[in-house]
């Protein structure tokens, strides 16, 4: 009996200790979103870097240097596609399996994830793991606060968003796959190979990490232009974001039902794929180095390839390296607007840059507030917006110059590179692969605050509106 009654007593002590457990994570996950989803994320990092260290993951069976393993799972979780090996020779098929589970882990988004996990944890979607997957959607969601405007996603949606994330990146890159299967065949890749490399693809563009599974890239496929643009196509549905996915998938063609974020996020996301385009075209056609050995279909298709690369996707044909120094300018600009908010693309969002462009729209018509599609954008999403893209600049700024005084590389391609990490693209003037250690470390610092930072900050942000019952006196400081 004495013994039945001591293993009862150490049974009951062991559910008490784990509901305590339970308990301290579940108010983890709500008390405050977005500090648990960095932790999350960096958790995530700490166990990859673990994996990409097994003798296992190497091609060549030994230990991956440090430097090089934190740098691999920084990118892989951050969804980049920078490294500082060789993707395709350095990771054995173990190394390839651990990418590819890594990225389409980290492409769900910060937020997300946190959600995610409070679900499993706490069993149930309630209101505040509601608030949490929302903030992904919109970081004036995170803080649990009261926003009586319009959102992206309302909260009776939420549920119905985090199945979208999961089925709409399963059904994704299967689709993507299987097109990609013959077209890689087509390239004369061998049957097994193409077995394994196309849903590798499918998940580094729909992802838009834009690493490759062999050492010339997507080189050998130059001229296979349905492989080319099923990569493009990849590219741009997981750009757009999971919330225009949702609308998509609710309203189809109805536009006039789709939410003004869907609208922003669309309409900016065409004009700049055109409008990159366009100046990639007229920067480079004479470039011998790129676009000037090329026929006038290989380069205005080239050019709409390079300019759907650098909205976040990582691929590309032509040596960036060899770009001219201003296509490289405009590349950092395409990069650093990024692609949709609450997607797998990096930046500061389209969404951020057409809420700008609305607001100084509007000064400069003279209304009282910014406008569009018959809706009124509130001032507290500007103010979101303006500290997105200080806090994206500063981060920018910092990386690049302390990257340039270890390095004293050219300026123009360290910016380059800094932006890509920053905006998680994983384009490379080649600069990356070089770097000394310190400098791999401030990358990939650059790397994961690019990722995770924009969003934290905007839910800060955002956290800090409180109502307040008195108004101070006005002045105008001179501005301009």
């Amino acid at each position: 009996m004495t013994g039945d009654t001591a293993g009862a007593r150490a049974w009951r002590s062991l559910r008490t200790s784990l509901a305590a457990t339970r308990d301290r994570l579940r108010d983890a996950t709500t008390a405050s979103p977005s500090r648990f989803a960095v932790g999350i994320f960096l958790a995530l990092i700490l166990l990859f870097t673990a994996l990409f260290s097994l003798p296992a993951a190497s091609a060549d069976g030994r230990v991956t240097p440090f430097a090089d393993a934190l740098f691999t799972a920084v990118s892989t979780i951050c969804v980049t596609g920078l490294s500082t090996v060789n993707m395709g020779t350095h990771w054995s098929a173990f190394g390839h399996l651990i990418v590819y589970i890594g990225v389409n882990v980290g492409a769900m988004g910060v937020l997300t994830l946190a959600s995610i996990l409070g679900l499993v944890i706490s069993k149930r979607l309630g209101l505040r793991a509601k608030l949490i997957a929302a903030g992904d959607t919109n970081p004036l969601r995170a803080h649990g606060g009261p926003v009586n405007e319009g959102q992206a996603v309302r909260l009776g949606e939420v549920g119905q968003l985090l199945a979208t994330v999961a089925l709409s990146t399963l059904v994704i890159e299967a689709g993507l796959a299987v097109l990609l299967y013959p077209s890689l065949l087509a390239s004369g890749v061998d049957p097994w190979s193409a077995l394994w490399e196309a849903p590798y693809y499918a998940a580094m563009s729909f992802t838009n990490t834009g690493f490759a599974p062999n050492a010339e890239g997507i080189a050998p496929f130059a001229h296979n232009y349905l492989f080319l643009t099923l990569l493009m196509a990849g590219v741009f549905l997981g750009s757009i974001g999971f919330p225009v996915i949702f609308a998509l998938w609710r309203h189809h063609f109805h536009v006039r039902r789709w939410s003004l974020h869907a609208k922003l996020t669309l309409i900016t996301t065409v004009i700049l794929f055109f409008a990159g385009a366009a100046v990639f075209l007229l920067l480079e056609y004479d470039n011998p180095k790129t676009f000037g050995g090329m026929d006038a279909w290989d380069t205005t298709f080239q050019a709409f390839f390079l300019s759907a690369m650098t909205r976040s996707g990582g691929f590309s044909i032509v040596d960036i390296g060899q770009l001219h120094g201003s296509s490289l300018v405009v590349g950092s600009m395409l990069m650093f607007i990024g692609g949709g908010s609450a997607s797998t693309a990096g930046g500061i969002k389209v969404t951020t840059l057409a809420v700008l462009a609305l607001a100084v729209w509007s000064e400069a018509k003279g209304r009282p507030s910014v406008q569009a599609f018959g809706r009124r954008i509130p001032s507290d999403v500007q103010r979101v917006a303006l500290s997105v893209v200080a806090w994206g600049s500063t981060i920018v700024a910092v990386s690049t110059i302390t990257i340039a005084q270890i390095t004293r590389y050219p300026i123009e391609y360290v910016l380059f590179d800094v932006v890509s990490g920053f905006a998680t693209v994983g384009l490379s003037t080649g600069i990356t692969q070089d770097l000394p250690d310190l400098a791999v470390y401030v990358m990939a610092a650059t790397m994961f605050m690019g990722r995770v930072g924009t969003v934290t900050l905007a839910a800060a942000v955002a956290a800090t509106s409180r109502s307040q019952h008195y108004s101070l006196p006005v002045e105008r400081p001179i501005v301009g």
